[in-house]
């Protein structure tokens, strides 16, 4: 009978960990799925902790985040890996995601492991922003209510959803509850997610740099991809703890670490560093519903990649017209962040306006079009 119930799992673990095909000329960039996972641990094995001392009440949360780290064993070291987990999952998967971009992993046949990635990746910052509420200082407030407001956009229901959130007519006492709740629930929901990724990456196989079918020149993942991502998981160790022990406090607002004032308007509200190219985005559209609509298209445009793209040469290795847009995009991305950072006056509105504009170009007229210019350029050679 015991024998009956390890075997299963012996051999899931001996298909997808040891003996799984690998293309055999991948490098460490693909260390950072796996290097996602073990944030996503991190942040569940500590935000379980901290539930146990944390109080979701708007007048005894802000002092039982401060009593975790003044008075709980190793509480400083539990808040500090969470708060900064968060960041540094964000930096993790945003290099996940440009990795993939810059190979094409969003291409056929793995299209559906980058769709489900997408989602995932909306989960992780819907989790982030309702976890940055917890703490209950300023910005968390303020955040808030700033952010929740906007979807009271949506026609017709905006108002009631907005109400529902709040679960009353301000934020308050409930809205810290049901922040709590999801914020505990919503990471478990991620994992199942990410089994389902990691189900579809496995079906057709890992891509590779050359972004070719390496059906054939593959090689088992134990020992030397096991190898790999253990020397990478030390570097992120590494990187890890300079911020942990060392620079806590760095990547958080100081309005936050002042307790919430519902009477009390900070100078610059502003998000964490993760949304700050989106909120830029937000804030370049005049029109309320339309910054909301354009916030969910900038992250949704990820998904519909490999419907958009027209292209059959996978890697930016091949293709020197799209690696430079690549670069280009990656700037974008940059200037939105700095500018989502600025106040909301000339000229940081007009440079916002403008790369937003870019932003969306690249993906809706250079990214379709693309292909054929490419095929165009190759034939022209061909005969000439």
């Amino acid at each position: 009978m015991v024998q009956f119930f390890k075997r299963p799992l012996l051999d899931i673990v001996h298909n997808h960990l040891i003996e799984y095909p690998t293309p055999v000329n991948i490098h460490y960039f693909w260390n950072f799925g796996f290097l996602a996972f073990i944030c996503l641990a991190v942040q569940i094995i500590t935000g379980i902790f901290l539930a146990i001392h944390y109080t979701p009440h708007v007048d005894l949360a802000f002092y039982s985040v401060e009593h975790i780290i003044r008075d709980v064993n190793y509480g400083w070291l539990l808040r500090y890996a969470h708060a900064n987990g968060a960041s540094i999952f964000f930096i993790i998967i945003y290099i996940h995601i440009s990795r993939g971009l810059y190979y094409g992993s969003y291409v056929a046949p793995r299209h559906f492991t980058w769709v489900v990635g997408v989602f995932i990746l909306l989960l992780i910052m819907a989790t982030a922003f309702m976890g940055y509420v917890l703490p209950w200082g300023q910005i968390s407030l303020w955040g808030a209510t700033v952010i929740t407001n906007l979807v009271s956009a949506v026609p017709l229901v905006g108002n009631s959803i907005v109400t529902w959130l709040w679960g009353g007519f301000s934020v308050d006492n409930a809205t810290l509850n049901r922040f709590f709740s999801f914020h505990y629930l919503f990471p478990f929901i991620i994992v199942a997610i990410a089994f389902v990724h990691m189900a579809f990456l496995h079906q057709k196989g890992s891509g590779n740099p050359l972004g070719i079918d390496s059906a054939v020149d593959k090689i088992s993942m134990y020992p030397y991809f096991i190898i790999k991502d253990a020397f990478g998981l030390v570097l992120f160790l590494l990187f890890f703890s300079l911020f942990v022990y060392f620079l806590p406090n760095l990547l958080g607002h100081p309005d936050n670490y002042i307790e919430a004032n519902p009477i009390v308007t900070p100078n610059h509200i502003v998000p964490e560093w993760y949304f700050l190219p989106f909120y830029a985005i937000l804030r370049s559209i005049p029109h309320k519903l339309g910054g909301v609509i354009a916030i969910i298209i900038s992250i949704l445009i990820l998904a519909f990649l490999p419907w958009i793209t027209n292209i059959n040469v996978r890697s930016s290795l091949f293709r020197p017209l799209y690696k430079k847009l690549f670069w280009i995009l990656f700037s974008i991305v940059l200037i939105l962040g700095w500018i989502g950072g600025k106040p909301v006056e000339m000229p940081y509105v007009v440079i916002g306006q403008l790369i937003t504009f870019l932003y969306f170009v690249y993906f809706l007229i250079f990214i379709p079009f693309l292909g054929r210019l490419e095929k165009f350029l190759v034939n022209y050679k061909t005969v000439y």
